[in-house]
């Protein structure tokens, strides 16, 4: 059975990157303008699909939506530490930085693995809030589809860091603490 996670940092390997959106400001801004980037065309794009903009139309919708995008951000990690778990991590850490919701772990991950730990909240929860959107109808489609907005922005430092890894050496090894991720290359 192939493996997709050491416990410990295989002979020959070296840190390469780290990239910390906590400590490197630069690329917190990158990151959050790609985010911001995200929101501003899905919700010019909502109103090509639905130009009456009713979420917030009550206190009540306002605070549902509240609730959900929380606990959408805790779905959202659950998805990446599931998917830790399915590739070998023993251990997943989960937490929230004041700015970050994260999930973690202290193992290192080949670079497929990784990109799908990445990338699996983005198209779960994609897939889920498409089909709400389509199953519910236009009377809740604001609500769905800025759910959906949350998720495909929040994503940002997810597609961020995959597509700059898979431009990287397919033998790299990734370590996600959750607050910072660590690349390891064969020296």
């Amino acid at each position: 059975m192939e493996r997709h996670c050491f416990q410990q940092l295989p002979d020959g390997y070296e840190k390469t990157l780290t990239l910390d959106l906590q400590k490197d400001t630069k690329l917190a801004l990158v990151v959050n303008g790609l985010a911001v980037g995200i929101a501003a065309v899905m919700f010019a794009a909502g109103f090509l699909l639905m130009p009456a903009f009713t979420i917030f139309a009550s206190l009540p919708s306002l605070a549902a939506f509240l609730v959900c995008t929380v606990l959408y951000m805790v779905l959202h990690e659950l998805v990446h530490g599931a998917c830790m778990k399915l590739f070998g991590a023993k251990k997943v850490r989960f937490g929230f930085t004041g700015l970050y919701a994260f999930a973690g772990s202290s193992e290192y991950f080949k670079k497929g693995a990784y990109i799908v730990v990445a990338l699996a909240p983005l198209v779960v929860w994609g897939a889920v809030f498409l089909a709400l959107n389509l199953a519910m109808g236009a009377k809740h489609f604001w609500f769905i589809y800025m759910l959906q907005l949350v998720n495909v922005s929040g994503a940002a430092g997810d597609l961020y860091v995959s597509f700059r890894f898979l431009r990287m050496p397919n033998d790299i090894l990734v370590q996600d603490t959750g607050v910072s991720m660590t690349v390891f290359t064969r020296n």
